[in-house]
């Protein structure tokens, strides 16, 4: 098999990477530049390209099975008003560049895997989402990613097309985890304003698992909410880490304090959603870490 991930040097691009030569697959990374490191890799099934050299039909792949598109700008940075319009045009842009590669093909690729996120969904402290939910626009995140989803419905017709949308993705090395632990593992530790909000969270070998069940399994289709099945809020988040590293949960973090340190980006702290995968589940996924316990002690064993 054959794959084209776009962001693939990011977190969870260089895990799937890792995780399909593995199995044996071809990966091609699509990056904005090559790196000394990419071009001294001597792993055979792993090659490079550049966004241009796509564009101007240099090395292009051919018979592709699937396309991985997580291409965009981080949304972990201040939310200024030239980032807000950064991290919007980012996405559109990439998602428009892939599919006019993929229509430049002769033989289209069986599916593609498209990023999104749950907050599309808006958020809520007692609503339950789904992905049968209605998607919102009533906040920045939801209407950036609701145009997300667009550009890929639009570029991507006649193609099965999987809209992934991802909650906090836990892992060791990249992603909100490392900041999120940090306090507890340091002993200060709590809270993060009310503490009432949903963290719909997933770990990262779930995530790269669930990647593979979608390209492999032809009857899925349409958005797929990538979470565990055991959403938690902010305080039994904090009761979990504290309780696998023995440390405290006791200093409330105020939201003043967040609004005035990272100003609308505090939303991710302060605001969330409980939303359930139940596509996944329908179609017979299992996860290997379907509670947050078990998934903060295997990365406390891996760390």
């Amino acid at each position: 098999m054959k794959i084209v991930i776009f962001g693939g040097t990011g977190f969870i691009g260089s895990a799937l990477m890792s995780f399909w030569l593995e199995k044996g697959y071809e990966v091609i990374i699509v990056t904005r530049k090559q790196t000394k490191r990419m071009l001294a890799q001597e792993e055979p099934a792993l090659s490079y390209l550049t966004w241009n050299e796509l564009e101007n039909n240099v090395n292009s792949p051919h018979d592709v099975s699937a396309v991985v598109n997580l291409a965009g700008a981080t949304i972990n940075q201040r939310w200024t008003p030239s980032a807000k319009v950064n991290i919007l045009k980012s996405r559109l842009t990439a998602t428009e560049s892939v599919a006019r590669w993929v229509k430049s093909l002769d033989c289209k690729p069986e599916v593609i895997i498209q990023g999104s996120a749950v907050g599309i969904y808006g958020t809520s402290l007692e609503e339950e989402f789904d992905e049968n939910s209605k998607t919102s626009s009533h906040d920045y995140l939801a209407n950036v990613t609701r145009q997300w989803e667009n550009a890929a419905d639009h570029g991507f017709q006649n193609i099965r097309l999987v809209k992934l949308r991802t909650g906090v993705v836990l892992g060791n090395n990249g992603g909100a985890y490392p900041l999120m632990a940090l306090p507890y593992k340091i002993g200060i530790g709590g809270r993060i304003g009310s503490g009432k909000q949903w963290i719909p969270w997933i770990h990262l070998s779930d995530l790269v698992s669930l990647i593979d069940f979608c390209i492999s399994h032809r009857d899925v289709a349409g958005p797929v909410n990538a979470v565990s099945p055991n959403p938690v809020t902010n305080n039994e988040f904090g009761n979990t880490i504290s309780s696998i590293y023995h440390r405290p949960n006791w200093l409330p973090l105020p939201e003043f304090f967040l609004k005035t340190a990272l100003g609308d980006m505090s939303s991710l702290l302060l605001e969330g959603q409980k939303v359930m995968p139940h596509t996944a589940l329908r179609y017979g996924f299992e996860f290997t870490y379907p509670t947050l316990h078990e998934a903060l002690v295997d990365l406390k064993m891996k760390s």
